[in-house]
């Protein structure tokens, strides 16, 4: 298997209290073997699972997970931490150990997302308390703690796998956890395979060179390089390469900065009128067919389409690629003036020009970003192209020096779990910064929202706390619609999940996408 990414790692060594059914999405026991609710909804007890133990051998218990609540995912200092996730109406959630079997979550406020949110990976306080607060250090010493060198027994956990070997820059190895606590379906202990190995490829050519040759066993690959590989396995190839709709997973989008640096830009930016009339020059079908192979569909606005809980078709609203009706909606707005060179030209009289900034080293951002170019320069609308390396698109976005952004931003079950993205004002808003508080957790700037942006932070308040499922799916829907009519960001296209699995492993799975975990690997056996 091939991922840069620590937290596929981390999912073969540690565990939540929750995690998901890989078939149906919905949240099933992990760590906790049961949990309940209280009817005002404010209160969650989880009953933990008893006689699990840490890979070297020590008891798990509610100390492990206060510990790791307290000092790691409610730590502000803490990289791999979720404050703001548990801070509610400005107030703390508190956790708190009724037994050793049994730990208790009091909210502020209700919160229907919350257990949803309960995936976080419990750590073993026997290892970490001296880099904690709690056992004296400094609250971002816990960053500090299993630095790449650290010696391999350091670091237990209660998966399947436990840490073997490490390479930097070249090769991880997990071996086979004895004490991991699931079971299959006959009481035979899991994991059935006794050794993962992570290969570190950056480059994908490179990476489809290795699972070629077999040094690799799997491999997620895009759109542009399925059909090779698709063409090889029905040749008589030793691997099957496999498709699935996605929820997980991150849509491109394109975003124009309300905040521009350039007034004209940003006002420009700012009306509706425009994003509108730009949608119909993002010629989908085009950037399905030829960037994605064909393997991806028309996005949902800011809810994957196979999320049959919440999702709303908003088709409809996406419009055509119809560049003489662009053509007529910007004339309307009053940009109908042009220069020698066909670009049109501002209310100032500059030519209406900006920057697109891409990512790359991606696989799909540079094509999609050319054809953006080349199709919307034909309504008169020129496009530079200022590509960056993808890892630092995110923070180029919030930072707030671009005029045009090609992005994307990962699906989840529930909305709720991307409100810091799609609530105006939210941490995440960045394309229209003026609307979020200068300190992080203060209430937003509403005074700077566009009513349309005030209706979806109001709907975002109300399903963070409505215990109503209907009532959730109503708002939901409304914001889908609004998100929909007014484009603060300009969704593009929802690519499919594609692996590629050597013939020599059965239960592969490949349906969830990039975010949660793709593979129960547990259950992989090699034949």
């Amino acid at each position: 298997m091939i991922d840069n990414n620590l937290g596929l790692i981390s999912q073969q060594m540690f565990d939540g209290l929750v995690e998901f059914n890989l078939a149906t999405y919905k949240i099933e026991p992990a760590l906790a073997e049961s949990w309940d609710i209280s009817p005002d909804g404010r209160t969650y007890t989880f009953k933990l699972r008893q006689g699990v133990k840490w890979s070297d051998g020590q008891a798990f218990d509610a100390d492990d997970v206060v510990f790791t609540y307290k000092n790691i995912i409610m730590n502000p200092e803490a990289r791999a931490g979720d404050v703001g996730n548990f801070k509610l109406g400005g107030k703390d959630v508190t956790i708190s150990k009724v037994d050793a079997n049994t730990v208790r979550f009091t909210l502020p406020q209700a919160a229907p997302a919350f257990l949803l949110q309960q995936r976080y990976f419990i750590m073993p306080k026997h290892k970490l308390l001296k880099f904690s607060q709690e056992g004296g250090a400094k609250a971002a010493d816990i960053n500090s703690a299993w630095p790449t060198n650290v010696n391999e027994s350091e670091v237990v956990g209660t998966g399947p796998f436990k840490l073997a070997n490490y390479t930097a820059g070249q090769k991880v190895t997990l071996t086979r956890n004895p004490n991991y606590w699931k079971v299959d379906a006959a009481g035979k202990k899991l994991p059935y395979l006794d050794r993962l190995e992570f290969l570190i490829i950056r480059d994908p050519q490179a990476q489809v060179a290795q699972f070629l040759a077999g040094n690799v066993d799997q491999l997620n690959i895009s759109g542009a390089q399925f059909p090779d590989l698709k063409q090889k396995e029905v040749a008589g190839a030793p691997f099957k390469v496999m498709r699935s709709t996605a929820l997980f997973g991150s849509p491109p989008f394109v975003a124009y900065n309300f905040d521009a640096k350039d007034p004209a830009l940003a006002k420009v930016f700012s009306d509706v009128r425009f994003r509108r009339a730009m949608q119909g020059a993002v010629n989908r079908e085009r950037i399905i067919d030829t960037v994605y192979n064909g393997l991806a569909s028309l996005p949902g606005h800011g809810v994957a389409p196979v999320n049959k809980a919440f999702y709303t078709n908003t088709t409809k609203q996406l419009g055509s690629f119809n560049l003489s009706a662009v053509n007529e909606a910007l004339d309307a707005m009053g940009l109908n003036r042009k220069n020698a060179a066909g670009i049109r030209l501002l209310p100032n009289g500059k030519p209406l020009e900006f920057d697109l900034t891409y990512g790359t080293d991606s696989s799909v951002y540079p094509p999609i970003a050319t054809i953006l170019q080349s199709d919307f320069a034909k309504v008169g609308v020129k496009v530079n192209l200022k590509g960056i390396l993808s890892s630092k698109l995110f923070s180029t976005g919030l930072s707030g020096d671009w005029e045009m952004i090609l992005h994307a931003f990962g699906d989840q079950p529930d909305p709720e779990l991307r409100r810091p993205i799609w609530q105006p004002g939210g941490s995440l808003y960045y394309w229209h910064r003026s609307t979020q508080p200068a300190k992080d957790g203060d209430p937003a700037i509403v005074s700077r929202m566009a009513k349309w942006e005030r209706d979806i932070y109001n709907i975002f308040n109300e399903a963070a706390t409505t215990t109503s499922a209907a009532r959730r799916k109503a708002l939901y829907t409304r914001w889908q619609l609004l998100f929909a009519q007014n484009l603060p960001v300009t969704p593009i296209a929802k690519p499919e999940n594609i692996g590629a699995v050597s013939n020599k492993y059965g239960n592969y799975v490949y349906n969830l996408g990039v975010i949660p975990g793709y593979n129960p690997v547990p259950l992989v056996y090699q034949k």
